[in-house]
């Protein structure tokens, strides 16, 4: 299995490339507009594995491509990736609904795994979530996360992706809902979703569900971004096996799909 690594300089590619070097995989190529001309390993701080960082992504020849990188260099990676038969990880959120819409359609031409998050306690928290929906169906609900003050969209696509699971069982118990992002006030039957960041907080999410003289408050943290990345590298290993291009999840990685 050849792995690439789009961002490789930044926070969760030096990551991926760190575990994925543990976890014995290869890396064999490294793209970034940073760093440019070092090689990756040092870049990631477990010294030299012979991979160049570069820019050209045209030149991807892989098996499975990583990326972590912002909406627009995520969709140029993957319409090359997908062109060349190369299978797809994609970590990387803040899409607006055309580009997400443009992503899942150039993915579902290979296997892919698209997540907002690759931590197997967020993927737990996201089933928690259903179940406690699908038992608390008349409480209101809200969501908010906490992340570091560099994290540029808001809410995050973990957080809008746990509301989406909320909503999408309350509708089928009856219960339309609309997601209201960083709202200022309650209007009607929604479930607001917000985003606060400050420091260096790695990531923390939260579903509050409001009874009548009661709350249940689910809450995931993360203390260290290696979750994600050692979720990552399990994701690569688990598409390396799938032939049927299509979009898959890490639920599907996890075997989490028809828990509930």
């Amino acid at each position: 299995m050849r792995i690439a690594v789009t961002g490789s300089a930044g926070r969760m590619g030096r990551l991926i490339v760190k575990h994925a070097i543990s976890e014995g995989l290869k890396v064999v190529q490294a793209f970034d507009i940073v760093e440019v001309g070092r090689d990756a390993g040092e870049v990631a701080g477990v010294g030299k594995i012979g991979v160049t960082i570069e820019r050209d992504v045209e030149k991807l020849n892989a098996d499975v491509l990583v990326d972590f990188t912002n909406p627009s260099a995520c969709l140029e990676n993957a319409r090359v990736a997908s062109r060349k038969g190369v299978k797809l990880v994609i970590g990387t959120t803040g899409f607006s609904k055309e580009q997400r819409e443009e992503l899942e359609e150039i993915c579902s031409k290979v296997p892919s795994i698209i997540s907002p998050n690759f931590s197997i306690g967020v993927n737990a928290f996201f089933k928690i979530a259903e179940f406690a929906a699908s038992l608390l169906h008349s409480y209101d609900v809200e969501v908010f996360e906490l992340h570091h003050r560099h994290k540029k969209d808001a809410p995050s696509g973990t957080a809008i992706r746990v509301a989406e699971i909320v909503r999408e069982v309350l509708a089928e118990r009856g219960r339309k809902l609309d997601l209201k992002f960083c709202r200022d006030s309650k209007k009607g039957d929604d479930i607001g979703v917000f985003g606060i960041r400050g420091g260096d907080v790695v990531g923390e999410h939260t579903v509050v569900f409001f009874g009548e003289g009661e709350r249940v408050e689910i809450v995931h943290r993360a203390t260290s971004r290696d979750c994600f990345a050692k979720g990552a590298i399990l994701a690569v290993k688990w598409i390396s096996k799938v032939e049927k291009p299509g979009i898959y999840s890490m639920l599907d990685v996890l075997g989490l799909t028809k828990l509930f």
